[in-house]
């Protein structure tokens, strides 16, 4: 065996320290971004700049960021001339409370944030680190759309990240921040992902600008006014949250990671609680009044069940008429669906059942027990609804409890009337535990309504029509409508006291907790659309 004795080699100390200087110039430039008065721009615009809102998301020093030194390889129209560092996108990972979080975020200093061939790389393989690390992605949205001077390639960029947002559906939780102008095909990302959250006057969502609206259709409209916070948070849907700046929204951004497993493999987050879990609601018996005619605030009752008080309410200007919530009961991470007696009288229609299923179907990908407040008169009627397809879209919501394998309880309040008691989480569409109280009302129809229908004759027979019809509501409500007839059959596992709807809903899902439900062997449903 031969050794050979290894030899110093002479290395001139100065060539070390250029490099460092070299490298550390470089970062700087990397962190500064190629022209200082773009950051300037930015801030004159009110909006923050991309590392800023970074800090904001993510716990403190947790940043590693993927690819600083990524440049792009595109020539012609001048872009051979102009190669920044970071290609216009910031992609890596930190933590929220802990927990790790992948983020990426446009910055719009360069290139507008539009994105290129290089750039959509960069969020590709952020996006599979996500989906092979089982942690959500978060999305910091300021982009201008595609490079036009790349051409095709950048259109390829937005195919792949299509893909990968649809493939981490239901696999990791994935959250949208819209903090600029969002415009064509780039707005379809978020629209795939489980969340949007937006910003007045500088978020802004469409596929056709307000020019060529104008030049298509000759109406005239703002950005604000075809695709702001508001606009998409309370009269289209896609935006599910809105506020006025960009820092209330990051701290909500974290605050909903913090109610969120990372992944579909795992529960949601427990919680410390000093909240007993046997509290008493004596205020329930004051907030719903006993006349199903009168309306309520369901927001109200819902803060005397769930931990104190606290909830974080989805699409709260938008379907009003139903609220969906994530709050913690007992420390435990729940879904909440519920009427709003407040709005509509808490009827269902078109956009509450779409809501509704929409958050059904996030809360089972996610493992999170759903609790389904009822208080329901039936579907909305009329023409409008249905030439509109209330019969497809109303039976989103009904497939998506069907399909769910979380656990499930549900408890009627008052009125439970028709189909919408059988869509609204029904022992017979498979709830796990089902409650009601005393002043419940599960019937086809209400008894003024059933009356008119089954002793018509009667009533239009009698001396006394207007007599005849009171005798018989008031017969119709004491043979079927009575607070106890559905416990009889069966349909109902217990009427319970108000005052006990946090402690016997506490004790329903722990008991679920541990729940196994398999579904048949099939590729995937065909839900109706």
């Amino acid at each position: 065996m031969t050794i050979i004795e290894a030899t110093a080699v002479d290395v001139d100390p100065d060539v070390d320290v250029d490099r460092l200087e070299e490298l550390a110039r470089i970062k700087e430039l990397v962190r500064t971004g190629p022209d200082p008065k773009a950051t300037e721009r930015q801030h004159a615009k009110g909006k923050l700049t991309a590392r800023e809102r970074i800090d904001l998301l993510l716990d403190p020093g947790s940043f590693t960021e993927l690819e600083a030194l990524r440049r792009h390889r595109a020539t012609g129209f001048g872009l051979e001339a102009k190669k920044p560092y970071t290609d216009g996108v910031i992609t890596g990972w930190g933590t929220v409370e802990d927990r790790t979080v992948f983020v990426y975020a446009h910055d719009f200093r360069i290139f507008g944030g539009a994105l290129g061939e290089a750039h959509a790389q960069k969020i590709h393989k952020l996006m599979d680190m996500a989906i092979a690390a089982g942690a959500p992605l978060v999305s910091l949205n300021d982009g201008a759309g595609a490079r036009i001077q790349e051409g095709v390639s950048a259109l390829a960029g937005y195919g792949g990240i299509f893909q990968r947002n649809t493939r981490a559906s239901g696999v990791i939780p994935q959250i949208s921040v819209m903090l600029g102008p969002c415009a064509g095909g780039a707005a379809y990302s978020p629209a795939l992902t489980d969340f949007i959250f937006a910003v007045r006057d500088i978020s802004q969502m469409f596929i056709t600008g307000p020019d060529v609206v104008k030049a298509v259709t000759g109406e005239e409209i703002t950005q604000n006014g075809l695709g702001g916070a508001d606009v998409h948070a309370g009269v289209s849907g896609v935006a599910h949250f809105a506020y006025d700046d960009e820092e209330t929204c990051l701290a909500e951004v974290r605050y909903l990671l913090s109610l969120l497993p990372s992944n579909n493999r795992e529960l949601p987050p427990r919680a410390p609680v000093t909240d007993p879990a046997d509290r008493g609601g004596d205020a329930l018996l004051d907030l719903v009044p006993l006349d199903g005619s009168r309306s309520y605030d369901m927001g109200k009752v819902i803060e005397e069940i769930v931990d104190d008080g606290d909830f974080m309410e989805v699409h709260a200007t938008w379907a009003t008429n139903i609220v969906c919530a994530l709050a913690r009961l007992d420390g435990q991470v729940v879904g909440i669906v519920a009427n709003q007696p407040a709005s509509m009288a808490g009827v269902l229609d078109i956009k509450a059942s779409e809501k509704g299923a929409r958050f059904v179907q996030f809360c089972d990908a996610f493992n999170i027990p759903l609790i389904t407040l009822v208080d329901v008169p039936g579907f909305l009627p009329g023409v409008e609804q249905e030439h509109e397809g209330i019969i497809r879209r109303g039976a989103k919501l009904l497939y998506a409890y069907c399909n769910a394998t979380v656990p499930r309880v549900s408890v009627v309040l008052r009125k439970a009337y028709g189909g919408a008691y059988i869509v609204m989480d029904s022992r017979s569409i498979g709830a796990d535990i089902a409650l009601a109280w005393p002043t419940n009302e599960i019937a086809v129809m209400g008894a003024e309504g059933a009356a008119n229908v089954v002793f018509r004759r009667e009533i239009a027979a009698a001396e006394d029509p207007d007599a005849m019809r009171l005798q018989k509501i008031k017969e119709y409500r004491s043979e079927l409508v009575h607070p106890y007839y559905a416990a009889e059959r069966g349909l109902v596992d217990d009427v319970i006291d108000p005052r006990d709807t946090r402690r016997v809903l506490s004790r329903a899902v722990a008991m679920l907790a541990a729940k196994s439900a398999d579904l048949p062997s099939r590729k995937h449903g065909n839900p109706p659309q």
